[in-house]
């Protein structure tokens, strides 16, 4: 994913979906609002499971030239047809994946609110590096990643940096100098009208 010049939205599934409704209602998000890259991210480890979702959503995505990536499940994307994956173990995979989906793959690397990890999985080969939660929360340890990472990043980096995990409109605004991508999910989809709270979100990067 090349860097942008404004914020862009990265969309991440919820961990639970019935395709069949989840589908159209993506659908109906994308159509209203520009997207760059939608992220599978199921907790599920069921491969009919993972392959129907995958493929219910790639029609969606590749329909509207929206790139789709799963996470962790590497050996999946060839098959799949789908365009990457996002590793959720830092920087640990990040060039063995590389070696094994090629250099037309997208490879990110979340790496929580670790600076040390980021710029490690960089020099692995990602493609974008996302840091996250932003703020602090009851879940995990409660470690978030602090604005100072996002504002050294966007002077010192190049790889494409996404902020994700407890975003509202404050954090938006707040970060929106400082990031190419806000991974953004269960932010809009708990909302009864998902489209609307994405619109929302967007209006806080101007």
């Amino acid at each position: 994913m090349d860097t942008p010049e404004h914020p862009q939205i990265y969309l991440i599934t919820p961990t639970e979906i019935d395709p069949s409704t989840f589908a159209p209602q993506l659908a109906a998000v994308l159509d209203a609002h520009p997207v760059a890259c939608v992220r599978l991210a199921l907790s599920t480890k069921d491969e009919v499971e993972l392959s129907r979702a995958a493929d219910a959503l790639r029609e969606v995505t590749h329909a509207r030239d929206v790139a789709l990536v799963v996470t962790d499940h590497l050996q999946m994307v060839e098959r799949l047809g789908l365009d990457g994956v996002h590793l959720s173990d830092a920087a640990r995979s990040v060039r063995f994946t590389r070696k094994e989906l090629g250099e037309d793959a997208i490879v990110g690397s979340f790496c929580g609110p670790s600076k040390h990890d980021g710029m490690a999985a960089g020099e692995a080969g990602a493609d974008y590096i996302s840091f996250g939660p932003v703020q602090a929360s009851t879940l995990g340890d409660g470690s978030f990643a602090e604005r100072e990472i996002f504002e050294w990043w966007s002077e010192v980096i190049e790889v494409p940096v996404v902020a994700e995990g407890s975003l509202n409109a404050e954090m938006i605004r707040a970060l929106a100098p400082y990031t190419d991508f806000f991974g953004i999910g269960d932010e809009i989809w708990q909302d009864a009208d998902p489209k609307a709270a994405l619109g929302t979100l967007i209006k806080a990067m101007m």
